[in-house]
């Protein structure tokens, strides 16, 4: 990306503007962290309550100090290991950061983002830029900058398109702000990374922990109703469906499909990295077929599937399973 667009994109962050740009993992909509009426702006234009946190983005490690008041060892350890790269770690705050950031709590949520425009734009603003993922509250989370324009219109003042975002899914977050350190959210880090740094085992999320990006029930949803199906049910089900007068979509792990025109149907990757890398982009599309529901074929239960897991049960939370009649 040419140094005229990003100077573009930082002049727009200093007048109090939003950017969405490219991370490794989602694409985010970015403000000045230190500009209240912009941070304003971020939850307005998302729909998103004034409770739940954002993550700052810095350009490096080495800027830990202004946003953290307090840096344990172990957030340290972790920072010095997968920064830059898709995990947000949580700290004590430092005093002068904005309760609008941290949504009214004594905790800040950082992260180094890979990503070379990212790090491009960081680098040239100096400073950190407050970003959840740039989509409507609660929904799809966008991978790439057509999503983004697609969901916000003329709303986002600069759009930095660099192309799909490699992971796909959101970074794992690890709350290193009190004794232990705790895993409030899944990503493409696991816990079993992140535990082999610490050496020892991560903390659940309690009823003390921080509130943390994407950790609501419902979270990454489409507007068509999804729904987890196991998959030896998935097909009697999409059957049962049409037969009833019902368009459904469905994403699976198998290429074999019912011959139906009112069945939409993505055989999604085999393997979690690749699946995550396409989820967004799929759920996405079978939203725009005009069904009654997305049918999910249940991915393997072992941990290199925890991150997808999350955010399809979220996505999924408050739907009823139909009987397959």
């Amino acid at each position: 990306m040419d140094s005229k667009t990003i100077d573009d994109a930082v002049a727009t962050l200093r007048s109090g503007g939003l950017v969405a740009f490219p991370t490794e993992t989602v694409y985010g909509l970015g403000a000045d962290a230190s500009n209240a009426e912009a941070v304003k702006k971020i939850y307005a234009a998302k729909g998103r309550p004034r409770n739940h946190p954002l993550i700052v983005h810095l350009g490096s490690a080495g800027q830990l100090g202004e946003w953290a008041s307090e840096i344990p060892e172990t957030g340290k350890r972790l920072a010095e290991r997968f920064w830059p790269g898709p995990l947000t770690l949580i700290y004590k705050r430092a005093p002068h950061v904005n309760a609008l950031v941290t949504g009214g709590q004594d905790t800040v949520a950082l992260r180094v983002p890979s990503h070379p425009v990212a790090q491009a734009l960081l680098g040239a603003f100096g400073g950190g830029i407050a970003a959840p993922s740039a989509n409507r509250y609660g929904r799809v989370s966008a991978t790439t900058a057509e999503h983004v324009r697609g969901e916000f219109g003329n709303a986002v003042d600069c759009v930095l398109d660099g192309g799909a975002s490699d992971v796909g899914i959101e970074s794992t977050i690890v709350d290193v702000s009190g004794e232990r350190p705790a895993l409030l959210r899944p990503g493409s880090i696991t816990s079993r990374e992140i535990e082999a740094v610490l050496g020892s085992a991560l903390a659940p999320a309690g009823p003390g922990s921080p509130r943390a990006p994407g950790t609501r029930p419902k979270h990454y949803a489409p507007q068509t109703p999804v729904m987890l199906i196991e998959a030896d049910l998935l097909i009697e089900l999409a059957s049962s469906m049409t037969r009833q007068g019902h368009k459904v979509a469905v994403l699976a792990r198998s290429a074999l499909r019912p011959v139906d025109p009112n069945v939409t149907w993505i055989a999604a990757p085999q393997d979690a990295a690749h699946y995550a890398h396409d989820l967004y982009a799929s759920l996405r599309t079978l939203d725009r077929a005009g069904c009654a529901a997305i049918l999910v074929e249940q991915p393997p239960l072992d941990a290199a599937w925890a991150a997808v897991h999350d955010r399809l049960t979220r996505a999924a939370a408050g739907a009823a399973t139909p009987d397959a009649t």
